[in-house]
This record gives C-alpha cells, sequence and structure tokens, in this order.
C-alpha cells in the first residue's frame, strides 16, 4: 500500500549489525517526520548453519542448528518490533529470505516505499569489488531513492 499525501512509507534495512543501528538512529535523529510509517525489514542469513564444519553430517544436527537460528531470528524481529514501540512510530516488521539487496528492491516496490535506508560497513574498494556491496546493489536497483548512512565513527576503519 503506497504511502498518501503527506504519510511516507520509509523502509528501513536491519540486519542487527551496529551499521544498521545507526542508520536507523540517523534517520530517526535526522529525516524522520511524524506522519512517517516505517517498515523494518530483516532479510535473515543463516549463519551457523552455513559456516558450520557440520553440514554434510547429520540431519539431526542441522535441524537443532536450524532451530536456533529461527529462534535467534524471531528474537531480533521481536527486538525490531520494540523499537518501533519504544519511538511510538506506526509501522511494523517484515522478515524475507533471499538476496539481501533483491529482497530490499522489491519490498520497497511492493510495501510503497517512498525511500530505503540502510547502513554500510564501508568496505574498500578491493573487497568490494570482490565481495558486492548490498548498499551498492540497492543504489543501483532501487525504485525509490536511498539514504545510505556511513557511520561516522567507523569510517576510519576501512581503507580504500
Amino acid at each position: 500500500m503506497a504511502a498518501s499525501g503527506n504519510e511516507r512509507l520509509v523502509l528501513i534495512a536491519m540486519d542487527g549489525s551496529e551499521y544498521s543501528d545507526y542508520a536507523f538512529e540517523w534517520y530517526w535523529s535526522n529525516v524522520h517526520r511524524e506522519s512517517d510509517r516505517v517498515v523494518l525489514l530483516h532479510v535473515p542469513e543463516y549463519h551457523t548453519v552455513v559456516q558450520s564444519p557440520m553440514v554434510m553430517a547429520d540431519v539431526t544436527v542441522i535441524s537443532e542448528m536450524m532451530n536456533e537460528e529461527e529462534k535467534r531470528i524471531k528474537a531480533f524481529l521481536e527486538q525490531l518490533g520494540q523499537k518501533l514501540k519504544d519511538k511510538k512510530v506506526g509501522g511494523k516488521v517484515k522478515s524475507v529470505g533471499g538476496n539481501p539487496g533483491e529482497v530490499v528492491c522489491r519490498i520497497a516496490k511492493e510495501e510503497g516505499a517512498s525511500i530505503i535506508v540502510t547502513g554500510t560497513r564501508g568496505m574498500g574498494k578491493l573487497r568490494r569489488t570482490f565481495l558486492g556491496s548490498i548498499s551498492d546493489y540497492i543504489i543501483h536497483h532501487s525504485h525509490v531513492p536511498v539514504l545510505v548512512c556511513r557511520h561516522k565513527d567507523k569510517q576510519a576503519e576501512h581503507h580504500e
């Protein structure tokens, strides 16, 4: 449902990192309007399952790992919901699986977002060339403006 009149729908990509937390707080302090509705979008990545040497092992072990990962994601989504309640802002929390950049752009379009807010880890050129960048993907594929918040205290840690 597209935002109407003075109301904006702001999609904020949240991954649980200090970078996405910074982006949320920066949006709140610098851009937020009373009439904004906010969608906090989480694209889960199954770290423990994918990174475990046990993946080729026992189905029971994999099932337990998936359950633990689901519990972690559920707890994170509850934290995001609390962020909205604490700020007394209308909106919702969404969790959608897939490639993070693609999911952010697709959900922004589906929700009728007016703007996307995301953090960035500030990778150097070489690392970004090989690994890609979610924020770069969003900038180049989004149908709406994108606000990329670089954490000012972390900027010096990443050399080009």
